[in-house]
């Protein structure tokens, strides 16, 4: 069976057998042995659907995945690579300066209450 952590290809059933088997390995190897198991070189091409390293969006997916069971410690080899991933083009910045205005504007209209709430006191 293999087994590929990522949003498209799990369903809610086999992330729950997924924690399930997880939190039972922990359990019974303990947490130090088992992340040694998952960062052992020779071991690693068992482990690329699960702690998946080809994708951004993937990559964050097992994280937070493993973070949310409890198992976040396993994860510190996939923060460092995601981390150290290439940034992505300059196109997605334009998309990110439109959603900050749009947050901006919300907040002159947080303004705008909190004025309105003042006079009300008055």
């Amino acid at each position: 069976m293999v087994i590929k952590m990522n949003e498209d290809e799990t369903t809610s059933s086999s992330r729950i057998f997924v924690k399930q088997l997880f939190l039972e390995i922990a359990e019974y190897k303990g947490l130090p042995k088992f992340n040694e198991r998952l960062k052992d070189e020779t071991l690693q091409g068992y482990f690329e659907g699960i702690m998946p390293k080809d994708h951004p969006k993937k990559t964050r997916f097992a994280i937070n995945f493993f973070t949310s069971i409890g198992l976040g410690g396993l994860t510190d080899g996939l923060r460092e690579h995601l981390k150290n991933m290439p940034k992505p083009s300059a196109a997605i910045h334009p998309e990110s300066s439109s959603s900050s205005s749009s947050g901006s504007s919300s907040s002159d209209s947080d303004i705008a209450t909190d004025s309105d709430s003042s006079s009300d006191s008055e």
